[in-house]
């Protein structure tokens, strides 16, 4: 911190302030290279066939038709397609490892969707045209598990419990029992897909003869998908290079790789081509990752006074029978109120789906629903406003480790959303605000996001040519990584935005993180600015060295600023040091990683979100009318991308709360919804007025920039603030996602 504030002393502020995206201009312009856009000279397509049922046998493949259609080059199927190495899986969320499933290895179907071949043909629309003249003959079993929310699995007991899961504290069970005040229900959410703007797209080229692979990909982790394709096509990482330069978003289900970039990588070493394979929708929503469905037991003691005495959550969610994925519900309660007994437990059932994966605040999303729900009617119970209720149970210190916090505003975030919606004003009357056909309800609860950090290098150059050049290979994800990269640059230099280049997203730059768990940023900055300051002190050598601009000079003596070295009687831009020497550049090379720090504190962002809904009972219409949140996420590094990554988690959380859930037929677990047009999300005319609120309480025990990560704990919160507003309005207590029209036309037919 004391360097940061050394080398900016007499030079604008740039971390911090409101500043364009430097990528914006080419986005704007299509300029932009995203991976399904790209093109090679001799580039043949691919398209997967996928499976129609969800459990049963591939018994033969008619191909003739489709082997006889114009551009078609070969058809691979688990008969021809090569052997493959398996790989370890990390699901990018809690450490889990498992296996990279390998397409068209047998003919058992697991789940719809599965990829039983892949056309290869000169053309995006001869793949196509042919891969649905392929035939595929099964035999179709009986018996396919569909849905852990279908009524047939809804026992708690259930599923595999996973003993590292969980947690425990004091006697919860005892304390329960003895309570006074007690609540004890069953939420349950169903599964969701990420539904990203740009599918998944691979295009894989080899190259060298064959022994070097370099693939372009949709992907929020470069160097996780190297090291993958390393042990599944047994290469040195050295000859894999994978690049991801824009990224049309992903919101999870890009963190780690999925079949279909092994078939493409696999295909295109086959015939010696490369090869470029984009997922239509349907196949993007059943072999591309989703939410999994989740169900929760969450039991609240408490005494009169409201002050928790237990709190026991039991989760159970879905996995897939070919892949483990483990949604961790009870990860942030053990640390959320203050608490002395407590338990949580985690169970996974596998199902005939394909495999789920880290969703936009993975578990912790679907547990807060669950708390926050619990915690309302907590406060339903005992007469008590829900803010004060949590204030109450405040915890001043993270009750599962016992450190203190790096930096903890959950108070002030309560008080400020509380004023600036009009809380105050409500009335707690069931149904008692109204404003002509529409019944106002207002609910509000508290959320939180752990705050990580990953290990990362960066490398910046100081050019002759007055430029600098800033490279990580971190992606970005269209959060702004870009541009935080560069105003952390021209913070510690003084060179204007402009005059710097940033090159992300490929894995021959420096090792960089996964884009997830909202940890890029507080990781990759550390790094970036590591590099910086080895390549000033570089150039200082340089300058004080013979013949140098300042030779003789003491190096610690010369300070930065605006672009210029400075011994306080002259200054030098850097670009007349390097070409006094005649030098095109210097480098710099730094690295960060997680220390000491958190075995001293423990770090979490919080935040709290107060909610408006308006219920014409007439119509069973609701609709979320205003939404005032306040965050402490640290310091946000460029405000307006951080307030607008809150906005978007709130426009997923309205989602989540009454729109959106992947449907499968009980009878055979196949996927009814996998399109746009039958998987409902909220549209303009849903979207509310939104107030976000940034606290601005910099964690400087986090990093040197005081940041922590935003990506994820806008989302947490809404769905329990929107169905604790809908109890406020209509007396029904929802505990099950999403609050469709069917389930208000329900409760309205049986009033």
């Amino acid at each position: 911190m004391n360097d940061l504030n050394q080398s900016t002393l007499d030079q604008p502020k740039v971390v911090g302030q409101r500043t364009p995206r430097i990528d914006g201009e080419f986005k704007l312009t299509g300029r932009a290279g995203y991976t399904g856009e790209l093109s090679i000279e001799g580039m043949l397509y691919g398209y997967p066939v996928a499976a129609t049922i969800a459990h049963g046998t591939l018994e033969r493949l008619e191909l003739d038709e489709a082997l006889a259609m114009p551009g078609v080059v070969d058809i691979f199927h688990h008969a021809n397609f090569p052997r493959l190495h398996r790989s370890p899986n990390s699901m990018g969320h809690g450490d889990q490892v498992s296996e990279v499933r390998l397409p068209f290895e047998g003919e058992r179907i697991y789940y719809h969707g599965q990829y039983v071949a892949l056309v290869v043909a000169e053309s995006f629309a001869q793949a196509r045209a042919a891969a649905q003249r392929v035939v595929a003959r099964y035999r179709q079993e009986t018996g396919a598990i569909s849905s852990l929310l279908d009524g047939a699995h809804d026992s708690h007991s259930e599923g595999e419990l996973l003993k590292d899961a969980g947690t425990r504290r004091g006697d919860p069970e005892a304390a329960f029992d003895g309570a006074a005040v007690k609540v004890d229900a069953v939420y349950h959410i169903a599964a969701e897909s990420h539904l990203q703007m740009e599918m998944h797209a691979t295009l894989a080229e080899w190259r060298d003869g064959g022994s070097r692979l370099v693939v372009h990909e949709s992907s929020q982790g470069v160097f996780y998908q190297r090291n993958a394709m390393a042990r599944i096509f047994d290469l040195a990482q050295e000859n894999i290079e994978v690049i991801s330069h824009y990224i049309g978003s992903g919101f999870g289900n890009k963190l780690f790789m999925w079949p279909h970039a092994v078939a493409a990588a696999g295909a295109a070493r086959e015939l010696g081509r490369p090869l470029k394979l984009v997922l239509p929708r349907p196949q993007d929503m059943t072999s591309g990752g989703n939410r999994p469905a989740s169900r929760q037991r969450l039991r609240l003691g408490a005494d009169r006074d409201g002050r928790l005495s237990a709190v026991i959550h039991d989760s159970t969610t879905e996995t897939s029978l070919v892949d483990r994925y483990v949604d961790a519900c009870g990860s942030a309660t053990p640390s959320f109120y203050a608490c002395d007994n407590l338990a949580v437990s985690q169970r996974i059932l596998a199902l005939n789906h394909g495999t789920p994966c880290p969703m936009r605040a993975p578990g912790e999303v679907s547990g807060i629903f669950a708390l926050e729900t619990a915690m309302d009617e907590l406060a339903v119970a005992l007469q008590m406003d829900p803010v004060e209720l949590r204030l109450r149970n405040y915890a001043h210190k993270d009750p599962e480790s016992g450190l203190p916090w790096s930096s903890k505003q959950l108070d002030k975030c309560l008080h400020s959303a509380a004023e600036r919606f009009g809380w105050a004003q409500r009335d707690p009357g069931i149904g008692a605000m109204r404003d002509g056909d529409e019944i106002i309800g207002y609910g509000m609860a508290a959320c939180t996001w752990f705050a990580g950090r990953q290990p990362c290098q960066a490398r910046v150059e100081l050019r002759a040519d007055g430029t600098l050049f800033a490279a990580c290979g971190t992606q970005d994800i269209g959060t702004g990584t870009y541009t935080i990269v560069a105003q952390t640059v021209a913070e510690l230099t003084g060179v204007a935005l402009a005059d710097i280049e940033v090159k992300l997203g490929e894995t021959s730059l420096p090792a960089g993180p996964l884009s997830g768990g909202s940890m890029a940023t507080a990781t990759t900055l550390p790094a970036v600015a590591a590099a910086v300051r080895d390549a000033l002190g570089a150039l200082k050598e340089v300058a004080t060295g013979h013949g140098g601009v300042f030779a003789g000079c003491d190096a610690d003596s010369l300070t930065v600023a605006e672009g210029t070295l400075s011994d306080g009687e002259r200054s030098y831009r850097f670009a007349e040091v390097l070409e006094a020497m005649r030098l095109s550049s210097v480098n710099g090379q730094g690295s960060s990683a997680p220390g000491e720090e958190k075995k001293q504190y423990s770090f979490r962002s919080f935040g709290a979100h107060f909610v408006e809904v308006r219920v014409d009972p007439g119509i069973s219409r609701v609709r979320v009318s205003r939404v005032v949140s306040s965050m402490d996420i640290g310091r946000a590094i460029n405000p307006p991308t951080a307030r607008n990554q809150v906005e978007g988690g709130i426009v997923m959380g309205i989602g989540m709360g009454l729109f959106e859930k992947l449907d499968y037929d009980p009878r055979d677990a196949r996927l009814i919804n996998a399109n746009v047009a039958d998987y409902i999300v909220p549209v303009h005319a849903d979207i509310p007025e939104i107030d976000v609120e940034l606290l601005d309480y910099p964690d400087f025990k986090f990093n040197e920039f005081g940041a922590r990560g935003v990506g994820e704990i806008g989302l947490t919160g809404i769905a329990p603030a929107i169905s604790n507003a809908l109890y406020h309005a209509t007396g029904k207590r929802y505990r099950d996602l999403p609050v469709t029209i069917e389930a208000l036309l329900a409760d309205h037919a049986s009033a």
